[in-house]
């Protein structure tokens, strides 16, 4: 029986647990993480609701600890991505068919488990497997992706209530259907809640998912499947699998049920995927949904009115939380000439107390980059700086390890022109370069800050200046998909500044939002007409 429309009342974000010395959730986490540490996992494939194991096992060391090792899992292939497609489309009908609050229960369920059973061990394993240190993890693998799913029930049951007007004599509905085929979630290794978020969110609206995270968050991603299990989930519905990125791609895109891409990571990557869903468009039963969030060059705009302080927090945290690794952090500063050099003197300052080091040490601000690629890569502008002939200069930092874990100290680049690469190019990880602008040219400054990045991800301003404020929100109207005002342009929370960018970000379908449940429906309207018409003719044929 079905005859009650249940309400799912908006929910307040998760509070953020503290760890601070002496609280019971540190003693908890840093059991979490012994009790991970000593454990060899081995972590298998999940389709159609069972553990796949193929034997071919990788080795999950954590990054800023090289030599201990976490577990293995176990690589895939294409023909584990065509079961995963298999499973999916014959879980697609009961699924599709299922009641909103039977639905809605499972994702509630487990985000209720995340916030007790599971907590300390999601963000051990976020800690451990992606080197960040435990508010980072508290505030990702916990309370975003609690949220995420908690916040997307409230918001999938308004889009479920959005009704056309219905005149005398007719009965007009409409229904959001899932989409027809699958979906495809590919997760990055930056956040464990994009990695729970991005396949839940289409599974919410009746749609089954082929899930591929990055290798480097594999280690988080199945403690969260077996969440969802433990939730109720139905098998093949959400079916994870590590195959090659590549070989996933050449299956799913040409799969004639492939209906959508759930997709952040780098803009190249996603640009590929665009192309060869292109190239395969007429073999589609429908036109797929792209939804990608990409990278950033995510800029900091001083203005002469500034307070300095403010700044100086805004960039410390902005560039430097999570080891820079956010595609919102903060990567390119403009200091005006007048306050140029106390924030410099301030920020320098601030880094030289941010300890470094394994994440076990909860006194350590920051922790490694993700893996060797990404350590080189840094080391290599970091090196280019130190032979830039004096194009630019290192302020602070420069330094960088390879011997225990992938740490790169935190560094601010002085660039001499603003548009040295290092201003230019996304760098992702712990990399600040600042130019100082001459302060009565703040203006003219803005179209510099608007032009120098193919990206328009995040962008903040500081100023106490009004006109100036309302002057730089205008014109750097296009820059960034989240604009922040007097604070780091990262930190982005569900419900209340929904997140994405537009340009070579991606598609600014805003994750936290209903507009992003948008994506992964497709609505039917219903006309009921109650009065019968029995004659084609209208008055306007007859006769004077």
């Amino acid at each position: 029986m079905h005859n009650a429309y249940f309400n799912f009342d908006l929910p307040k974000n998760e509070p953020v647990l503290s760890y601070g010395p002496g609280t019971n959730e540190r003693k908890a986490l840093k059991q979490a993480i012994a009790d991970l540490k000593s454990q060899t996992r081995d972590i298998p494939m999940y389709i159609n609701g069972r553990e796949v194991r193929s034997g071919d096992k990788k080795e999950i060391r954590p990054p800023h600890e090289t030599a201990h090792l976490l577990g293995h899992f176990h690589a895939g292939t294409g023909e584990h991505v065509k079961q995963a497609i298999d499973a999916a489309m014959a879980a697609r009908k009961n699924w599709a068919a299922m009641t909103w609050e039977h639905r809605a229960a499972i994702f509630m369920k487990a985000a209720e488990l995340l916030a007790t059973k599971y907590r300390f061990k999601m963000n051990a394993a976020t800690m451990l497997g992606q080197s960040k240190n435990a508010f980072q993890a508290e505030i990702d693998s916990a309370c975003e992706l609690i949220d995420f799913l908690r916040f997307n029930v409230h918001f999938l049951t308004d889009i479920y209530r959005q009704q056309p007007v219905s005149p005398q004599g007719i009965h007009n509905r409409m229904e959001y259907r899932p989409l027809e085929g699958f979906i495809l979630a590919v997760t990055p290794f930056n956040f464990s809640a994009i990695g729970g978020n991005l396949p839940t969110a289409p599974a919410m609206c009746g749609n089954v998912v082929v899930w591929k995270p990055a290798n480097t968050q594999i280690y988080s991603a199945s403690v969260f499947m077996e969440i969802l299990m433990e939730a109720g989930l139905p098998a093949g519905v959400i079916n994870l699998v590590y195959p090659p990125g590549p070989v996933v791609g050449d299956i799913c895109y040409e799969h004639p049920d492939f209906a959508g891409v759930h997709f952040t990571g780098s803009t190249g990557v996603f640009q590929s995927m665009w192309k060869s869903i292109g190239n395969n468009i007429a073999k589609y039963k429908a036109y797929p949904r792209i939804v990608g969030e990409t990278g950033g060059k995510d800029y900091v705009m001083v203005h002469p009115s500034a307070d300095v302080d403010a700044v100086v927090a805004g960039l410390a945290r902005g560039a430097f939380e999570y080891q820079g690794q956010k595609c919102s952090a903060a990567s390119r500063a403009y200091l005006p000439s007048n306050l140029a050099e106390e924030i410099k003197t301030k920020l320098v300052a601030e880094l030289k107390t941010m300890k470094m080091g394994p994440v076990d040490d909860f006194t350590n601000f920051i922790n490694a980059v993700i893996d060797e690629k990404s350590f080189d890569n840094l080391a290599k502008y970091i090196d280019g700086v130190k032979n830039s002939n004096g194009k630019a200069s290192i302020l602070t930092g420069g330094n960088y390890d390879k011997s225990k874990g992938w740490f790169i100290e935190p560094t601010v680049i002085e660039a001499n022109t603003p548009d040295y690469v290092t201003m230019c190019e996304e760098l992702f990880g712990p990399v600040l370069t600042i130019y100082t602008y001459e302060a009565d040219q703040w203006e003219s400054i803005l179209e510099t800050v608007d032009k120098t990045s193919g990206y328009a991800l995040t962008g903040a301003i500081f100023a106490q200046d009004r006109y100036a404020i309302e002057t730089m929100t205008a014109k750097l109207v296009d820059s960034a998909g989240n604009f922040y005002i007097n604070d780091k342009p990262t930190g982005a929370v569900v419900g209340q500044q929904p997140f994405g960018g537009a340009r070579a970000s991606g598609t600014n379908d805003k994750a936290g939002s209903q507009l992003n449940l948008y994506r992964w429906l497709s609505a039917r309207t219903i006309k009921e007409t109650q009065v019968l018409v029995t004659d084609y003719r209208y008055p306007f044929h007859q006769a004077d």
